[in-house]
């Protein structure tokens, strides 16, 4: 097993990152054109705690060579399955991920927390701290080489995927707070 982990800080208040969050995929986000479809498969809020829990399939296109395909079967889609946790009595968003295509070859376990980032922040510059984990796990029996080969392009690959949902995430981010300052300045113009 191979271990990717990764921390930053957005420049954005829990709350907008927690709500973008769902927009994540959207059209404003040109660093996740794989991402073909995300459905929700269930929504809950715990009346009690005021919880929300999300089940998602989150479909994508991957870039796998044609003889990877070709050897070991399937096609150029691939499934992962989410789920996802907002507290927002304690602010933290808790999301858990899982591949469903190629699960018998190799397993990626993917947790990624949102949580204010009190030390960075200050009144009215709110910050969040992002905090992602990925492990991952070639399930080939066999030569321990080969497993490790596989997983080291695994972890190598994620870590760049990582980077751009990142910098997409922060274009979500920058897309959505000059949308709604615009709304606000519209409103107040119209009063």
């Amino acid at each position: 097993m191979r271990v990717f982990s990764s921390t930053c800080t957005f420049d954005y208040s829990w709350e907008e990152v927690s709500t973008n969050n769902w927009r994540k995929y959207c059209p404003w986000n040109d660093k996740a054109t794989h991402v073909i479809a995300v459905d929700t498969l269930s929504r809950h809020v715990d009346p009690s705690t005021g919880v929300l829990r999300t089940e998602r399939l989150i479909t994508c296109s991957q870039t796998a060579p044609a003889w990877v395909l070709a050897l070991l079967g399937g096609t150029n889609t691939s499934h992962v399955f989410e789920t996802s946790i907002v507290d927002p009595a304690s602010k933290r968003v808790t999301m858990s991920s899982t591949n469903l295509s190629w699960s018998n070859i190799i397993s990626c376990r993917e947790t990624v927390v949102y949580e204010p980032d009190v030390k960075a922040s200050s009144p009215g510059h709110e910050r969040t701290q992002f905090k992602q984990e990925a492990k991952i796990t070639a399930l080939c029996g066999g030569w321990q080489k080969i497993r490790t080969k596989i997983e080291e392009a695994s972890v190598e690959r994620f870590g760049q995927n990582a980077q751009r949902g990142r910098e997409g995430f922060e274009d979500v981010l920058e897309m959505s707070r000059r949308a709604f300052r615009e709304e606000g300045e519209r409103r107040e113009q119209m009063a």
